[in-house]
């Protein structure tokens, strides 16, 4: 099976962030993105609204306009078998195992989700760490986004700070709610950096726990679709009473 080579280790190692083309078939693509857009039409729960999270742009409420335009589908392993294949995907797994070297464990709790970017009422996400609200023993986990369609700046594909996942951070540096202030001069300077992370189909972005990333929103007139998750090391455990560990991990086996 063919893995990651030593250049793409090395990006990841440097940038905290690596895209492998088509790691995803066309016909997978089309399998996913239709389970995807069948349960966004029939709203099948769990889902989080845009107005959940009432980030910029999203509806004040749920009594708004737009206040039910659903952001993503919860618990995507649990939602379908085609959803957990995906997750525990020899081809995502193997990869994962190269950048933790060590075997590694499925977080149920955190994205385990189908984002589902529609057009209107999508919010733009600022600058932050996924690890920001995750409790583990170490912030070492990668998280794996696959691209079901085109994404692009206009729906509002990822951007990346490179190298930010080596980098710390005082508290100073972040809002309340953890995000990069944009108001400080070091900040500005850090965001100039940005890497934008266009996607094809297939695709799929592999992201360290640490790295900033942020979103902006879909301009255009079709939903955007991605499934994304995320691994921790077996040796990586969740802190006890943290809502890291509202859903069981899945162990993955060792993949040759």
């Amino acid at each position: 099976m063919k893995l990651f080579t030593s250049e793409q280790l090395a990006q990841f190692k440097q940038n905290g962030y690596v895209i492998v083309p088509a790691l995803a078939t066309p016909s997978e693509c089309v399998r996913l993105a239709a389970l995807a857009r069948d349960h966004l039409t029939r709203m099948v729960a769990p889902v989080e609204y845009e107005a959940d999270v009432g980030y910029p742009g999203a509806p004040v409420s749920k009594a708004a306009r737009g206040g039910h335009t659903i952001r993503r589908l919860l618990r995507a392993t649990a939602r379908d078998p085609l959803f957990a294949a995906w997750a525990q995907d020899p081809r995502v797994v193997a990869r994962v195992q190269q950048l933790l070297a060590r075997p590694v464990v499925l977080s149920q709790a955190h994205h385990n989700s189908v984002m589902t970017k529609q057009p209107g009422f999508s919010s733009e996400t600022h600058w932050h760490q996924d690890i920001r609200y995750w409790s583990y023993a170490r912030p070492e986990l990668v998280s794996v986004w696959l691209a079901l369609g085109t994404e692009t700046a206009e729906n509002g594909c990822l951007s990346l700070l490179p190298a930010t996942h080596t980098q710390e951070f005082d508290a100073a540096r972040l809002d309340a709610a953890q995000f990069l202030r944009p108001d400080l001069p070091e900040n500005r300077a850090l965001i100039a950096t940005r890497v934008l992370a266009p996607l094809n189909a297939g695709d799929v972005l592999f992201f360290h726990a640490r790295t900033f990333h942020a979103a902006g929103r879909n301009l255009t007139q079709e939903t955007k679709f991605s499934l994304v998750y995320t691994y921790s090391p077996d040796d990586n455990p969740v802190r006890a009473g943290s809502r890291s560990v509202a859903e069981k991990e899945i162990v993955l086996d060792w993949i040759d």
